[in-house]
């Protein structure tokens, strides 16, 4: 196992997977959920939930969270940011709405999605990363 390079790393991130989000949760242990997210290399990281939903109250109050991402299939890789919430934004922007929902349901159906969250009131944190964890299991299985 090796770690990835920092290029590595953010790439991966960039790529499409889905992630798991994780944030304090007052006395219990962290709330950890799947999440649609939207990264560039080099840049933050762009995540909408419902804005009355517990997870939009837990990261309001933490203001950090984990986001770890891998792949499941050979050759074995995961990356884990540790992130500051950097921004929010309510209502979450549309148009960032349709890019991630295309982003993982393609142009038709990532527009229907958003469609059907019309009237939804969603909140859009914006995370700058601030920790890394990564491996890559290339080679070793």
């Amino acid at each position: 196992m090796k770690a990835f390079t920092e290029t590595e790393r953010q790439e991966f991130l960039s790529d499409k997977h889905v992630g798991v989000l994780s944030v304090a949760a007052d006395g219990r242990p962290p709330a950890s959920v799947p999440i649609w997210y939207d990264y560039t290399p080099g840049g933050d990281i762009r995540i909408m939930t419902g804005a009355s939903t517990r997870k939009a109250r837990l990261i309001e109050r933490a203001g950090a969270v984990t986001l770890a991402v891998q792949r499941e299939e050979v050759p074995y890789q995961y990356v884990v940011v540790e992130g500051t919430v950097v921004g929010t934004t309510r209502p979450a922007p549309a148009d960032v709405q349709e890019s991630i929902a295309i982003r993982y349901l393609g142009e038709e159906g990532g527009r229907a999605f958003v469609r059907s969250m019309e009237g939804v009131d969603e909140v859009m944190f914006t995370i700058r990363p601030d920790r890394w964890l990564s491996a890559d299991f290339t080679g070793d299985v």
